[in-house]
């Protein structure tokens, strides 16, 4: 399908409405618009105009649907400022005008201009899709494939409920309320039919709905047969009677101004910090040499065997990679569990038996089930998408006896790329590189985790603009800021320099350090610990001289899978930790799960907000079972009393007041148990909760975005999400001051921030938890820092007014005290 508007294009994840982005309407993308009219972005027929004229749906030759939403929340502007140039049942081509709009009257009257374009129904999962960015009209936005269409179910049978009502919504049956009776239905054993003025439509689509064409006051009839006909008639009711969402109408508003930063360097382009460090070097493109197969094979017997050799080759390949330490042991075990998926080997021997060459058919399985991974919505699950089309073309390069490599870099140089797959990274020789800047890439991403440990500065999401940049030029990359300079002035260059010969000093010092304990320049001992997510993360903490592990993140043991794990296994991957870090303490975080981090097996209801839902805490609660394993899991060590037991998301005293009854019932009155503070009324009542604590935990990262009320996941407030502002810091001081004698640590991002350590140290943090990489590094800054000018310099940030002031408050106390 083609862009339909010129504009800015993104994920319909990135949508700022729950219905749109959690994809109740459909899959597909959305463009943020520069133009002022919308165009068909195919071939096909006009269904519907909705009456407000912000939204119409297509079918295509094949059946298929489309819907194009201009805007959201706009159906309250009630057709001002929208010119419907068609309707229904007009034969339209690609590229034709289909509604023409007044673009400043959408974004002051709607809550954003974002609009969604959208496949609807099933079967019709996107394979390729644009990667984001700047779209002309008609430019390829994502491609599609129909399937054949599954078996149909049974009919339902049962009793048969009628009602007729009028439609209670101030501005009829739109997009929002359409997608949450689709939703609400989904569950009930119920066939539902509304019939209205001669139509009628099944509520099993939001696209049927839509062209029922209800407004205000129309007069509807409801019928629902089925065992739960009642039920569901009652839930069509309710959301054909108020509406469920943003009030409308929005205020007047204008766009929001960008958040003040700090200038960046002449000729800087902006990108996302992956990979801490800073560095200067030739620029140098890394080619992506793909696999080129032909499409058709030379028969199913031939390919079969080509196949089951490809996959025989990488397996061996990986089966030595992860005989490594580290995280790389780590990426290719995963790498190994995808190798041995079968849903992704059934899909490649099913093309194969289609006629597909062995080599076409592992790309085009592997880039299908990715696709799956990037509708999710969760930009980390995103993410693991590279790991499967990597692994799909390191078969495919088996199978034709071809290879990835490209021709080695240069020593020193700044290595360019679009995106990077791990297998990629970890050919590379990362002793001649001296960082890695992308097109495109996540700051959680798989390369990301494994440049940080190999500590090479890494920039990623830089956009079209990297592109500009030729082989050669010179290249800064500054892996802690976010941002990359091409051929850099004098006066940036020297600043560089300074900054790099200062970093490279540090590391000195901190490689000096090892397992020694640390304490500030005028004696405050301060503990440098470290999180794991595996016991790779502990041995790599272990290396780089951790005093133990601050956070250890149990949910690797209970996502991706269909059942919980039960006592027995945990306990092995907790001991295995624990062995890692010997005669240190190892805080063992219980399960946080709910909100971005769903485990399908726990049947968790669906929340219109998540992260205000069931989650952390309140799961355990709600789930005595989960959490009385988990518990005798941990107390099931040999050693429980190195074990601290860390509670996610707790809110209030109670809470911890009832886990702690629960330890004591399995029997563990004496370990040592601790509270998350993650949210403002944790913060505030810290005094309290710390009357049922041993210890407490500031997780920065939630505490930020509950503090700022904005999501973490939310790309259009993204970057707001800084927990240097001013509101933050001032939460983690109120968290010390009213702990009394309970030690806070930190265990989110802003520990391992070294613009921020300080300023928690002089708040009064007495333990950091940090990445396996950041371990020596933030003992190092700990020896250099005097507690009264910490305790000064966090008394100035407090006083700040915003983020940006705060961040330039802490580079001039880094400059001043040599750090």
């Amino acid at each position: 399908l083609f862009a339909p508007l010129a504009g800015w294009a993104m994920p319909i994840a990135e949508v700022p409405d729950p219905v749109f982005a959690e994809g109740m309407l459909g899959d597909g993308m959305a463009i943020d618009p520069t133009g002022d009219t919308l165009h068909a972005p195919c071939d096909g027929t006009i269904l519907t105009v909705h009456a407000a004229r912000h939204a119409v749906t297509m079918a295509m030759a094949d059946g298929t649907e489309l819907l194009m939403h201009i805007g959201i929340d706009s159906v309250a502007l009630g057709g001002a400022g929208f010119t419907a140039l068609v309707r229904p049942g007009d034969v339209v081509g690609a590229g034709d005008p289909l509604i023409r709009f007044d673009l400043d009257r959408l974004v002051t009257g709607a809550s954003a201009a974002v609009t969604p374009l959208l496949l609807t129904g099933a079967g019709v999962p996107i394979g390729w899709r644009h990667p984001g960015g700047i779209v002309a009209v008609g430019e390829a936005l994502f491609r599609f494939e129909r399937q054949a269409a599954a078996p149909g179910t049974a009919v339902v049978s049962g009793d048969e409920r009628v009602r007729t009502m009028r439609i209670g919504l101030p501005h009829g049956l739109h997009a929002r309320p359409a997608a949450r009776i689709v939703a609400a239905l989904r569950p009930l054993a119920a066939e539902v039919t509304l019939v209205s003025a001669g139509r009628q439509a099944s509520a099993a689509s939001s696209i049927a709905l839509l062209g029922l064409g209800l407004a205000h006051d129309t007069p509807v009839t409801i019928t629902a047969r089925g065992d739960d006909a009642e039920a569901a008639i009652d839930a069509v009711a309710a959301l054909l009677t108020r509406e469920v969402g943003p009030a409308a109408p929005p205020p007047a508003r204008t766009r929001a101004a960008a958040p003040t930063v700090a200038p960046l360097p002449a000729g800087a382009i902006a990108g996302i910090a992956a990979a801490p460090g800073l560095a200067v070097g030739p620029a140098c493109w890394l080619r992506r040499t793909r696999p080129q197969p032909a499409a058709r094979g030379e028969g199913v017997a031939v390919e079969r065997g080509r196949f089951a050799t490809g996959i025989a080759t990488v397996r061996a390949a990986l089966a030595l990679a992860t005989e490594a330490q580290g995280q790389a042991a780590g990426v290719f075990g995963a790498h190994r569990e995808i190798l041995d998926d079968p849903m992704l080997a059934e899909a490649a021997e099913a093309a194969i038996d289609a006629g597909a060459s062995a080599a076409a058919a592992i790309l085009t399985a592997a880039e299908a089930q990715a696709g799956l991974l990037r509708a999710a919505g969760d930009p980390r699950i995103a993410e693991r998408a590279d790991d499967i089309v990597d692994v799909g073309e390191r078969v495919a390069h088996a199978i034709l006896g071809t290879t990835a490599a490209g021709e080695a870099p240069p020593a020193g140089a700044i290595l360019l790329a679009d995106d990077l797959l791990p297998s990629q990274f970890v050919a590379l020789d990362t002793a001649r590189i001296a960082g890695i800047a992308l097109v495109r890439g996540g700051p959680t991403a798989h390369v990301a985790i494994l440049a940080a440990g190999a500590g090479v500065p890494m920039t990623v999401a830089l956009g079209t603009a990297l592109e500009s940049v030729a082989d050669g030029t010179p290249m800064l990359i500054d892996g802690d800021a976010g941002h990359v300079v091409a051929d850099p002035d004098a006066a940036t260059r020297r600043a560089a320099d300074t900054a790099i010969a200062r970093h490279a000093a540090a590391a000195v010092r901190a490689g000096s350090i090892g397992s020694a304990s640390v304490a500030t320049s005028d004696g405050t001992p301060i503990a440098v610990q470290v999180n794991c997510g595996s016991a790779a993360d502990a041995v790599a903490g272990m290396a780089a001289g951790a005093d133990g592990c601050g956070l250890l993140r149990t949910e690797f043991l209970f996502l991706d899978r269909t059942a919980a794990p039960d006592a027995a296994e945990q306990t092995g991957a907790y001991r295995a930790v624990m062995e890692a870090l010997p005669d240190r303490p190892v805080t063992i975080r219980l399960l946080d799960i709910g909100g971005d981090k769903p485990a399908p097996y726990l049947a968790l209801p669906a929340e219109e907000n998540p992260a205000l839902g069931l989650r952390g805490v309140r799961i355990a609660l709600a789930q005595p079972a989960l959490l009385d394993a988990q518990l005798a899991a941990i107390l099931a060590l040999a050693e429980p009393a190195r074990a601290k037991i860390m509670v996610p998301m707790v809110a209030s005293a109670a809470e911890l007041a009832s886990v702690r009854a629960a330890l004591e019932r399995i029997g563990g009155g004496a370990c040592a148990l601790g509270a998350m503070i993650e949210t403002p009324a944790a913060a505030i009542g810290a005094d309290l909760i710390a009357r049922e604590a041993d210890f407490l935990s500031i997780g920065s990262n939630d505490l930020t975005q509950y503090t700022l009320a904005a999501d973490r996941g939310n790309a259009a407030v993204a970057a707001m999400l800084d927990g240097l502002h001013p509101a933050v810091l001032r939460l983690i001081a109120e968290t010390c001051a009213r702990a009394g004698a309970v030690p806070v640590s930190v265990c989110g991002g802003l520990a391992a921030d070294p613009l921020a350590a300080p300023i928690l140290i002089g708040l009064g943090v007495r333990t950091l938890s940090v990445p396996p990489a950041r371990v020596a590094a933030t003992k190092a800054l700990v020896m250099a820092l005097a507690l009264d000018a910490a305790a000064d310099h966090a008394r100035a940030a407090l006083a700040c007014a915003s983020a940006a002031e705060v961040r330039a408050l802490a580079r001039r106390f880094a400059e001043e005290t040599g750090r």
